[in-house]
C-alpha cells in the first residue's frame, strides 16, 4: 500500500470509528431517555441535555484539545538544522512553560534558550528525556488503576465501553498536553481505533467466566482468601482492561518520543504490551485497595524499582 493510500486509509478509519462511537453513544442514552418517560414527561429532555453537557467535556472538547495541538515528532528536536521547526519549538516551550511543576533549571533554560533555535532544541530535549516522559508513565498507570477500579465494579457491558471511551481519550489528551504536541494524524487515527477496539473488549469481558481464566490450582488458594473468590471475576475483568489501557498509553507516548522511521508497527506493538505488563502490577497494587494488606504487598515494587523503570523504559537520548 502506497503512502498516501495508506494516510487516506487511517484517516477515513479513524474518522469513521469516532462516528461509530458517538452513535453507539446516542443510542444507550436514547434508550435510558425512553425508560425515563415513566418518571416525568421533561425527565428525558433534562437526561439529554446533561449527557450532550458530559459527552462535551468528556469526550468532544478533549478530542479537540488533541487535534489542534501542534503535531511533530521528539525526533525533530534532534534535528542538525532546528530553523525549519523554529516556530514550533517556541510554541512548545510556551505551553511547557505553563507546568507548575517543572524543575526551576529546566525552566530557566528554556527561557535563556528561546531565541536561539538551536539551544531551544537542545533544552527541549533535555525536558522531555528527564522530566516529561516520567510524568507521562504515572499518567498511564493513574488513568490505567481508574479504568480497572471502574469497570471492575460497574457490572455493565456498554458502561465499561463508555468508561473506557472517556478515560483513554482523557488520558491521551493529558500526554498530548504534558508534552505540549500531539502525534501525526494517521498515528493519531491508529490510536482511535485502539481506543475503540479496546472499548469493545471491555463490554464483552462483562461476561467472562473466571473458571476459564485461571487454573483449578489458582482458584483453590484464592478461595482460601477472605472475600476474594466472590469478586475475582469482577477482578481480573478490570486488570484485563488496565492492561489494555496502559498498553494505549505507552504506544501514544512511542507514537510521541519514538517516531523514528526505524520503529515499526510490530516493534510498537510488541515494546508496549511488554512495558505495559512490567507497569501493570504497580496499578494492581494501587487499585486493590480493598484487598489484605499482605496480599497487596505482593504486587507492590519498592520506591527504587519503580524508579529504575521508568528509567529502563525512557532512555535518555
Amino acid at each position: 500500500m502506497k503512502k498516501g493510500t495508506n494516510k487516506k486509509f487511517w484517516y477515513l478509519m479513524g474518522s469513521g470509528v469516532v462516528i461509530l462511537i458517538l452513535l453507539m453513544i446516542t443510542s444507550s442514552v436514547i434508550q435510558i431517555g425512553e425508560r425515563l418517560v415513566n418518571l416525568h414527561p421533561y425527565a428525558p429532555y433534562i437526561f439529554y441535555g446533561l449527557s450532550f453537557i458530559l459527552l462535551y467535556f468528556l469526550i468532544i472538547r478533549p478530542t479537540l484539545i488533541i487535534i489542534f495541538s501542534p503535531s511533530f515528532s521528539i525526533d525533530t528536536t534532534l534535528d542538525n538544522n532546528p530553523k525549519r521547526e523554529y516556530k514550533v519549538f517556541k510554541r512548545v516551550s510556551k505551553r511547557i512553560l505553563e507546568q507548575e511543576d517543572l524543575p526551576e533549571a529546566m525552566r530557566q533554560n528554556l527561557i535563556d534558550s528561546y531565541n536561539d533555535p538551536k539551544k531551544l532544541r537542545d533544552a527541549l530535549n533535555n525536558v522531555y528525556n528527564k522530566h516529561i516522559k516520567k510524568k507521562i508513565n504515572k499518567v498511564i498507570r493513574e488513568h490505567a488503576k481508574t479504568v480497572m477500579v471502574s469497570t471492575a465494579i460497574s457490572q455493565n457491558g456498554r458502561l465499561d465501553f463508555i468508561t473506557v471511551i472517556v478515560v483513554n481519550i482523557k488520558m491521551i489528551k493529558e500526554i498530548v498536553v504534558l508534552c505540549g504536541f500531539r502525534p501525526s494524524y494517521r498515528n493519531l487515527a491508529k490510536l482511535i481505533v485502539n481506543v475503540f477496539v479496546t472499548a469493545l473488549i471491555a463490554e464483552g469481558l462483562e461476561n467472562i467466566n473466571i473458571n476459564d481464566v485461571l487454573p483449578t490450582s489458582t482458584m483453590k488458594m484464592l478461595g482460601e482468601i477472605p472475600l476474594i473468590r466472590p469478586i475475582m471475576s469482577s477482578v481480573v475483568e478490570g486488570i484485563s482492561n488496565a492492561l489494555l489501557t496502559l498498553r494505549i498509553g505507552i504506544v501514544t507516548r512511542k507514537y510521541l518520543f519514538d517516531d523514528a522511521s526505524d520503529l515499526t508497527k510490530e516493534k510498537i506493538r510488541f515494546g508496549a504490551l511488554v512495558e505495559a505488563a512490567k507497569h501493570l502490577p504497580m496499578v494492581i497494587a494501587d487499585g486493590l485497595f480493598l484487598f489484605p494488606k499482605t496480599v497487596m504487598n505482593i504486587f507492590k515494587p519498592k520506591k527504587t524499582q519503580l524508579d529504575q523503570l521508568d528509567e529502563d523504559v525512557n532512555p535518555t537520548k
